[in-house]
């Protein structure tokens, strides 16, 4: 027997494949940021504190974006793979290591 929908017309077959698009991670370096020294040093950080208190950081290489905040959370986004947000965030500490 064919369910029916509440309409009366025949159920729709929905197509239940995915692809994953963005994985969001946050991480917390433990540390303290100068956000406005890493922006002056750092080409790919942009930091505008009268519109938002993190930094801006983009791995184009690696394809993602880090928000970078003063206290050491990092919001990673823009990920594919659990693997591409530890290189991001590898990536970040290695960058930050100077402007702590």
């Amino acid at each position: 027997m064919v369910k029916k929908a509440p309409s009366g017309k025949p159920a729709p077959k929905f197509n239940l494949n995915y692809k994953v698009e963005n994985i969001v991670a946050s991480a917390a370096l433990g540390v303290e940021l100068d956000l406005f020294n890493i922006a002056m040093e750092v080409s790919n950080v942009e930091y505008e504190p009268e519109q938002f208190p993190g930094a801006i950081m983009r791995l184009k290489d690696v394809g993602t974006t880090l928000l970078l905040f003063k206290n050491g959370k990092v919001i990673c986004s823009g990920a594919k793979s659990e693997d591409q947000i530890k290189r991001s965030i590898k990536r970040a500490a290695e960058v930050l290591k100077d402007y702590v």
